[in-house]
């Protein structure tokens, strides 16, 4: 998903070369994920003579969201005060991440969300 969101539209070729030197797939394998993602819907595919190119339905803003949400549920029962604490208390945050972290929640208390 990231190279459709970073390229906007991809064949397959186009994703494999973008992702050869991390995840060394199989082109085919590649062919095989995109069909699986358009069956989700999250991909769409548009024809241009023997080849399919690929385009994103869903955001990336959309997917984070809805992954973060079910993170949430799952392994935290809906409670994001706990997942924040796992992630304050189990990782490193530097000294500036920290105020960033104070800087949005002041400002969230300040819009009046929750």
């Amino acid at each position: 998903m990231r190279v459709l969101w970073e390229l906007g539209e991809a064949t397959v070729t186009d994703v494999h070369q973008a992702l050869l030197s991390e995840r060394g797939l199989a082109p085919t394998t590649i062919a095989t994920m995109l069909k699986k993602m358009e069956e989700k819907g999250v991909v769409a595919h548009r024809a241009d003579g023997r080849k399919f190119i690929y385009r994103p339905t869903v955001s990336e803003d959309q997917v984070t969201r809805g992954m973060v949400s079910d993170l949430t549920e799952r392994l935290f029962r809906g409670d994001p005060v706990a997942l924040v604490s796992h992630l304050i208390a189990r990782h490193e945050i530097r000294a500036d991440e920290l105020s960033e972290l104070e800087r949005m929640i002041a400002a969230a208390k300040k819009e009046g969300k929750r």
